[in-house]
């Protein structure tokens, strides 16, 4: 399968604009509309006091990233492939169906976030006067774009003939447009450099302790479930265990090493900045507000979109949303085959097939969440979260084999990677008890 992924045609060496690729399309399957709207309430919430613990994200993320990369160039082979052929198909089966099912709550969260955009757009005064309409109704309405929605993306997906490259230029494009208007935002709002400043200072803000969840009788309480949420946003250890997959759909072997650390740094450059950019926003123009709606999490853009602020807003959303709504199944998909032993490129018809699956899963749990009275930021914050649940069985996957010397070579981790790894280790495996306690706690 190895020589499958290597691109031996390519002997110029490209431009860096061209080169980079794998990390963008990593950062844009971590960053969706659920990492927007949990950056806002964030930022809604404690202002920028929790800058410091997106910047530790943000490292973590970064040396997982490099080390998916670093293992995909070296080893000659993706993760699972490398797993299989070390402890087994059925040890690679595991991690494939874990990543697999990661990205599924990932999808069952972008789902709602379409439903939410495509509700606050008033889509459905298509089919009458919505204050008229029941919540039934109105849900119906939503489960019925979400269907015409993922059947779109099921004939794009379908029609590609080479995905990898279509999905990468795609996604430099979207990534600029993005990051240029929240940039540019952000100057506009003129947020208080002081108090910015402090909040690289780490700390919990007021409301957080680090106590296991409980029950009470408001409910089941989490105070860190928003953090657990945002962890799970930008410190996805499931997508940097693909990086190794991406670099090899890009064609990158060991001559390309540096190519592949580079790429790395800046997709999570560009993903922890896009964040931290969001964060700033939401904390200094919604700061105390309630952020549990589209329309008030709206009022951040206003400084650069004035009265059209709810409706490009909205648009941005579905726009934001749809960058990893396609990545995001197509990775669920990909590497689904990969760990079973099946042809796991983009292109392939299994990888296809399987990404059919992810999609029709997390629009189907999305639809079931429409028809209760939970509401739907809740849910894609329960649903972020809840994907730090796998995350542990990914780090140990990446540290193990970026450590084994018949993979890596001279190569292999050095002691700060295997320092800054195992931090990491330990907090997934930490976010991991407290929403697996949260979940044990509501059955109980």
């Amino acid at each position: 399968m190895s020589e499958s992924f290597a691109d031996s045609n390519s002997e110029r060496r490209p431009s860096w604009w061209q080169s980079i690729g794998p990390a963008l399309i990593t950062a844009c399957v971590v960053f969706g509309a659920g990492s927007l709207l949990i950056s806002s309430n964030v930022g809604a919430n404690y202002g920028y006091e929790l800058l410091w613990l997106l910047v530790l994200t943000g490292l973590l993320m970064g040396t997982f990233v490099t080390m998916g990369a670093r293992i995909g160039v070296v080893g000659g082979a993706t993760p699972c492939t490398l797993v299989a052929d070390r402890l087994g198909r059925p040890a690679a089966a595991v991690v494939g169906i874990t990543l697999c099912l990661i990205c599924t709550s990932f999808q069952f969260a972008n789902n709602l976030a379409v439903a939410a955009a495509v509700d606050a757009l008033g889509v459905a005064r298509l089919f009458g006067d919505p204050e008229q309409m029941t919540e039934k109704i109105r849900s119906l309405i939503n489960s019925g774009v979400l269907l015409t929605f993922n059947a779109l993306i099921i004939v794009f997906i379908f029609s590609l003939k080479q995905v990898y490259h279509a999905l990468e230029r795609i996604m430099k494009v979207m990534v600029a447009v993005i990051l240029v208007s929240f940039l540019v935002n952000l100057f506009l709002v003129r947020p208080d450099l002081v108090e910015l400043l402090k909040g690289f200072i780490p700390h919990l803000p007021e409301g957080i302790s680090i106590g296991l969840p409980s029950r009470s009788e408001s409910g089941v309480a989490d105070p860190m479930l928003l953090i657990g949420a945002l962890l799970g946003t930008t410190f996805s250890v499931a997508a940097a265990l693909y990086q190794g997959n991406l670099v090899r759909e890009k064609g990158w072997t060991i001559r390309e090493y540096d190519r592949g650390i580079g790429d790395a740094i800046t997709g999570v450059a560009v993903l922890t900045g896009i964040s931290a950019i969001i964060m700033i926003t939401s904390g200094t123009v919604l700061r105390g507000q309630p952020a549990n709606d589209i329309s008030v999490l709206a009022t951040q853009l206003r400084p650069l979109l004035h009265s059209g602020t709810h409706v490009l807003f909205c648009v941005g959303l579905l726009a934001v949303a749809t960058n990893p709504f396609i990545i995001n199944a197509m990775i669920g998909g990909s590497i689904l085959a990969d760990g079973l032993g099946k042809p796991a490129r983009l292109s392939d018809r299994w990888s296809r097939l399987f990404t059919v699956l992810v999609l029709l899963f997390g629009m189907i749990l999305a639809m079931i969440v429409l028809h209760t009275p939970v509401k739907k930021i809740d849910a894609i914050i329960f649903g972020q979260a809840l994907t730090v649940v796998g995350n542990p069985l990914m780090a140990i996957t990446i540290l193990w084999l970026a450590n084994r010397k018949d993979i890596m070579g001279e190569r292999r981790n050095k002691l700060i990677h295997n320092i800054l790894g195992g931090i990491g280790l330990l907090v997934v495996v930490f976010m991991a008890i407290r929403v697996l306690c949260m979940i044990v706690i509501k059955l109980t």
